[in-house]
């Protein structure tokens, strides 16, 4: 038997090779051999439950399965098929078995495969391989330090904030600096972090902040809606972690540490002026971060993230997603909502009622009870300025806002040419809010009188006056209609009167024409 706990004892205490193997009494093969599988491995103290037996079992399995006459297994290797997508414990042993039969070995069992497994994995102290599936999630956060930069003007130190992305299976990670942690900068990371990665992930996995999160709900947690269209642009799924859980996402958890240690530390004295010098600091710095290689694993993140799970992603879409912003308003009396100061208007019928307001670089939507009732062309520069549909108004507020000169001309032309005439006469002898007043009495006509009469009577009005007004052309119509009602009446008189003296035999009848 290798006394492995007494050699590694003496190496610890950093004797040389040489001196163990005479001390020990193994030969230097195998007291090398020895020392490489316990570095391999991530032995670098001893405890008391590491005996001489357990290290042996531990460093040495394959001498154990050996030894009972069964196929020894590779715990390494099943350790890192286990970590591919789809590979799953069950798996690995039926191969494992095939193997072992076509060599004329003797398999374990599979509830004995996975126990050693388990005690393997255990001795490595490691995580749940199967959460760590390549392509399988995406885990981000705010980091909580800050970086500063100064105002130019001012001397004042500005806080920037860190976001931090990071592949899990490969810990390949994106970092950038933001001037605040709002919704819209929060998109904006995740676009670029989906960009730098050249593809999108299965879940999305953020803590529980406000830009992502709505309500931390123990069951389902409601998502910010802007949020949530972003995952939808980009097929995939968020799935926030639990409030206090940060094992729910170590993967980045421990990178924001790495980060504040390796990036944020390292910048704390750097003084730049723009947000765009800010990061392209980090970005070498985080480039020295993802090329690096790891201390207990071969590669580096970015080797493992390129050879093992960027094919994993899924494609981005190919055109970039446009940022949207949600947002409730209440609709005023005047049938507007208010967003950002600036006004539109939705239906009448919405007055006094909660809207949301979808928000986007060019165009506001907004809904209500998730039915789109209005879109308006988003306004840009002064505060204050409206934006408002004619068909969201009530009827008599339309008809006040088409009374202008362009509208009215519009409507003598629908007369006659002698009614265009006489409002083109109107609008020219009269300042505009005086003309329109009297062309609101003008239009009120036609609702008595037909366009035949109106045209009629407007041209007589032409002809007898060189001042027409609106008050003569009502005299024309009325004796117009005045003479009509006559006429009418002495044609009915002179039918009556026929009627009541009944038929008229006449002279001949009676002979009085007889000669």
């Amino acid at each position: 038997m290798i006394n492995c706990r007494k050699i590694l004892e003496l190496y610890f205490e950093k004797v040389s090779q040489r001196t163990i193997s005479s001390s020990t009494g193994h030969s230097r093969n195998t007291v090398s051999e020895v020392v490489h599988r316990a570095k391999k491995l991530g032995v670098e103290s001893l405890n008391d439950i590491m005996t001489n037996l357990w290290l042996e079992a531990f460093l040495f399995p394959e001498k154990q399965a050996i030894e009972k006459g069964y196929f020894p297994v590779d715990w390494e290797k099943v350790h890192k098929e286990l970590q591919k997508k789809n590979v799953t414990l069950t798996l690995l042993h039926f191969e494992y078995a095939t193997e072992a039969r076509e060599g004329g070995k003797i398999p374990y069992a599979y509830r004995t495969f996975a126990e050693n497994y388990g005690k393997y994995a255990k001795k490595y102290k490691l995580t749940m391989p199967i959460l760590r599936k390549p392509g399988e999630s995406m885990e981000v956060d705010w980091a909580g330090s800050t970086l500063e930069i100064i105002d130019r003007s001012t001397g004042e130190a500005i806080p920037a904030y860190v976001f931090t992305a990071t592949l899990p299976y490969s810990q390949f990670s994106y970092v950038e600096a933001f001037l605040d942690m709002k919704s819209a900068n929060w998109l904006i990371a995740h676009i670029h972090a989906l960009e730098y990665f050249g593809g999108v992930p299965e879940t999305l996995v953020p803590d529980n902040l406000k830009t992502g999160v709505t309500k931390a709900l123990r069951g389902e947690p409601i998502l910010n809606e802007a949020y949530r269209e972003l995952a939808d642009y980009y097929r995939t799924v968020i799935v926030p972690s639990r409030v206090r859980k940060p094992k729910d996402k170590p993967s980045v958890e421990g990178t924001v540490g790495y980060i504040s240690r390796q990036i944020i530390a390292s910048l704390r004295n750097y003084h730049c002026f723009h947000i765009e010098d800010l990061n392209q600091k980090i970005f070498e710095k985080l480039e020295e971060i993802n090329t690096i290689d790891f201390q207990k694993r071969p590669g580096s993140r970015k080797k493992v993230f390129e050879e093992e799970e960027k094919s994993y992603l899924q494609q981005l879409p190919q055109t970039r997603y446009k940022l949207t912003e949600w947002k409730s308003a209440k609709v005023q009396l005047n049938y507007h909502i208010q967003v950002e100061r600036m006004y539109y208007s939705v239906p009448y019928d919405y007055v006094r009622e909660y809207v949301d307001v979808r928000l986007t670089t060019d165009l506001i939507e907004v809904y209500f009870k998730e039915a789109r009732i209005a879109s308006h062309k988003r306004l840009n520069g002064e505060i204050g300025q409206y934006s408002t549909n004619i068909d969201h108004m009530p009827d008599n507020h339309r008809l006040y806002l088409e009374h202008n000169p362009e509208n009215n001309r519009k409507w003598a032309e629908t007369i006659g040419t002698s009614m265009v005439q006489f409002v083109s006469h109107i609008l020219e002898i009269n300042v505009e809010k005086k003309a329109l007043n009297i062309l609101s009495t003008l239009r009120n006509l036609s609702t008595k009188y037909s366009k035949d009469e109106l045209e009629k009577s407007t041209q007589i009005l032409l002809e007898i006056s060189t001042n027409p007004t609106v008050s003569v052309l009502k005299g024309v119509l009325e004796r117009s209609k005045k003479r009509k009602q006559n006429q009418k009446a002495e044609k009915n008189s002179d039918q009556t009167n026929i009627d009541d003296h009944g038929f008229v035999r006449g002279a001949k009848y009676f002979g009085g024409n007889k000669k």
